[in-house]
């Protein structure tokens, strides 16, 4: 297989072409710093020996080899553990394994030997060579460039002067698009999802720097001072307990919640780096522990509310304040884990439910406000709730019977649009895909695709082209292959006359000789 290296001043768009190909290609993408969950205790990977990595006989003799976890910060919480070199180390380790079973795959690295000192660099170029027999290599490095040109079968020079053009061992002028296309090849990664990855998500998730701890420990101590303050409410403070204890809810579990906009980000890199076996899984899993989290904090709001007052005791009403709080805490974990949207995109579009809540359900101002406006209560599960309490709290328009049912109605309208938004943003990206897949299809079935693909990756490149109906036809896709193939023949015989004449000037006959010995 092949290795290329991409290489171009500091601000050339070297890092931008690894992300290009990898929006345009599946492959196993390694970034520049990586980002691993990092509360992940090592030894907990499936289907990975640590024990190949060249520092794991440290933690070994210390006895930690159970108890180090990869380290670094998540949510702005610093987590001790690997170092960032040790990280990068892990990260070559993983795919190694990971991909020793395949064949065939596109591999992108982007500054392989950056935090990583010299003293394991033997250890990255070994794995680089273990990979190279196998799979298609593209990385982009400014560390140890001589060693790794060396290595390489072809180089690609990117310029800040024409990010329209690259040039292509020594080929000057070459489309930019064009490359891209012709570096994205190579098979998918295949999956074996088993128990194992359910294991792993629960012992990841469920550890005591998973956060889950954190909500309980928290919950504990805001729920007790609840029940301190609140203790032998009378009848008729209804509105006033069921505000408190939302509140702690809300903000009991709004840590947790917004942390999972870095979760995201954390988990779609690790899928990348080939750790487990599936983002849609993970994130339907994540969901699930989610709301199961948040079963269980307003189950012990609810326990508080019986403890403390009760007139607020019916299984009806467990509902309602469950779906009540979903209403408001539900945006943050839809946008969390299911858009693309920054953390703080994600803290402001998710607290707009709780915002409007206070502004449109007339719960703060019963009777007040501009008629027209004042109807937005209706799409308000706290206004239906205000409805069921047993004192009149002075709501207008409250449905005579079915109030639950309208309340948790209400409570899924945010859930329901988004699915609506994401349906149709689904339906948008497949139309422009599609215009862009027939844009591609035309463009890698021209001589000069078939050229720069056959240049990159000699015969190899043969069966590629062949599937996707080069308009090249097969004689010649061979010819073309052989011309290439004797060119670089050619350019190597010359670089090794070049290092011979370079190593010893002084004998004619020794030159001589070893120019003799080069293989034809």
């Amino acid at each position: 297989m092949t290795l290329t290296v991409v290489v171009g001043a500091s601000g050339s768009g070297k890092t931008t072409f690894l992300n290009h190909v990898h929006e345009s290609h599946k492959c196993t993408y390694i970034r520049q710093y990586h980002n691993l969950r990092p509360y992940i205790a090592v030894s907990a990977i499936p289907n990975f020996d640590p024990t190949k990595l060249p520092y794991w006989d440290i933690y070994v003799n210390e006895k930690k080899e159970k108890s180090i976890i990869v380290g670094g910060t998540i949510a702005g919480q610093y987590m001790a553990g690997l170092s960032g070199g040790q990280r990068k180390l892990l990260l070559f380790e993983l795919i190694s394994q990971r991909t020793a079973s395949q064949d065939n795959l596109l591999i992108v690295l982007d500054e392989p030997f950056a935090g990583v000192t010299d003293d394991f660099v033997p250890f990255i170029v070994n794995r680089l060579y273990e990979m190279r027999k196998k799979h298609n290599i593209l990385l982009v490095t400014n560390d140890h460039v001589a060693t790794l040109k060396k290595m390489a079968d072809n180089i690609v020079t990117v310029s800040a002067i024409d990010r329209t053009k690259v040039k292509i061992n020594g080929k000057a002028g070459v489309d930019r698009q064009l490359a891209l296309l012709a570096m994205s090849i190579g098979d998918d990664y295949k999956h074996t999802a088993n128990n194992s990855d359910l294991q792993f998500f629960l012992s990841v998730e469920l550890s005591k720097n998973g956060g889950i701890l954190n909500v309980v420990v928290f919950a504990i101590f805001v729920f007790s001072l609840f029940l301190l303050m609140f203790w032998d409410s009378q009848s008729g403070s209804e509105a006033l307990v069921l505000i408190g204890g939302g509140m702690i809810t809300f903000f009991t579990l709004q840590p947790y919640f917004l942390q999972l906009t870095d979760w995201r980000i954390f988990m779609i890199e690790e899928a990348e780096a080939l750790l487990h076996s599936s983002r849609s899984m993970n994130k339907l899993l994540k969901t699930c522990l989610t709301l199961f989290l948040f079963t269980i904090v307003v189950f012990v709001e609810f326990a508080c509310l019986e403890a403390v007052l009760s007139t607020l005791t019916t299984v009806e009403f467990f509902f309602a304040i469950y779906f009540d709080n979903l209403a408001t805490l539900v945006m943050i974990m839809l946008l969390g884990l299911y858009t693309e949207l920054p953390s703080q995109a994600v803290m402001m579009l998710g607290g707009m439910p709780f915002m409007f809540m206070i502004f449109f359900s007339t719960t703060f101002s019963p009777g007040a406000g501009v008629n027209g406006i004042k109807e937005l209560r209706y799409l308000f599960a706290r206004f239906y709730l205000w409805c069921m309490l047993p004192e009149d709290m002075g709501m207008e328009g409250c449905p005579e019977s079915n109030t639950l049912l309208y309340l948790i109605l209400a409570s899924l309208l945010v859930p329901f649009l988004f699915v609506l938004y994401k349906v149709g943003t689904q339906l948008y990206k497949r139309l422009h895909n599609e215009k862009e897949q027939s844009s591609r299809l035309e463009s890698i079935k021209t001589l000069q695709f078939a050229e720069l693909q056959l240049e990159l990756f000699g015969e190899k490149a043969l069966k590629n082209l062949k599937q996707i109906g080069s308009s090249v036809g097969t004689d010649e896709l061979e010819k073309i292959a052989s011309r290439l193939k004797e060119t670089k023949r050619r350019s190597l015989t010359e670089k090794k006359i070049l290092s011979y004449i370079n190593s010893d000037t002084d004998s004619e006959k020794v030159i001589l000789g070893k120019i003799r010995q080069v293989p034809e």
